[in-house]
């Protein structure tokens, strides 16, 4: 039972932490630009909280097997696929949490709808970019991590001195005949 709960707690991790690069990078690039105009922007706590968030709504839709359809296909398909799948998913989770941020501030559902209403078309549209190019690279090593096999991928990048013997080009030329 700990074990597994070890290796969630680490993917959970691993998820969060992309996403909090991510976020902080766009979040940093807003700071600079309201710089310019003497505003003071500075949401990184928040960039880190709605990271650990996605990461959650990730794992639960990767739970339920939402990105698994593609299996066995070209890799570019499943990664397009889960990028797709995952920001819908995330853009309805978005509109739910706007709806019940409302409740939880006691302002009311209807003050939640509100919100969301509120809330343009461009800014959800933005969002969902961001969100589907945060996913892109994400599910993209995510594919290749399923290639190299379980902690393979770890290893490459942070294994200390040692050289693991993955063959990736060999691999993918072999898949492609």
């Amino acid at each position: 039972m700990w074990s597994r709960f070890i290796v969630e707690l680490k993917k959970f991790a691993v998820i969060g932490s992309f996403l909090f690069f991510f976020f902080g990078a766009f979040a940093t690039y807003r700071r600079l630009i309201l710089a310019q105009y003497q505003i003071d922007y500075f949401l990184y706590g928040y960039s880190f909280v709605e990271a650990l968030i996605l990461a959650k709504v990730v794992m639960l839709g990767e739970m339920l097997h939402f990105g698994d359809r593609f299996q066995g296909k070209p890799h570019i398909v499943p990664t397009l696929y889960r990028t797709f799948v995952f920001s819908l998913l995330v853009f309805v989770f978005t509109m739910l949490e706007a709806t019940v941020r409302g409740l939880f501030h006691g302002l009311g559902l209807t003050r939640g709808v509100a919100e969301l209403r509120d809330t343009t078309p461009a800014i959800m549209a933005a969002k969902m970019l961001v969100m589907f190019i945060a996913f892109v690279p994400m599910f993209a090593i995510w594919e290749i991590a399923n290639v190299v096999g379980p902690g393979k991928l770890f290893e490459m990048f942070f294994a200390r001195g040692e050289r693991v013997d993955v063959q990736l080009a060999e691999q993918t030329s072999v898949a492609g005949r």
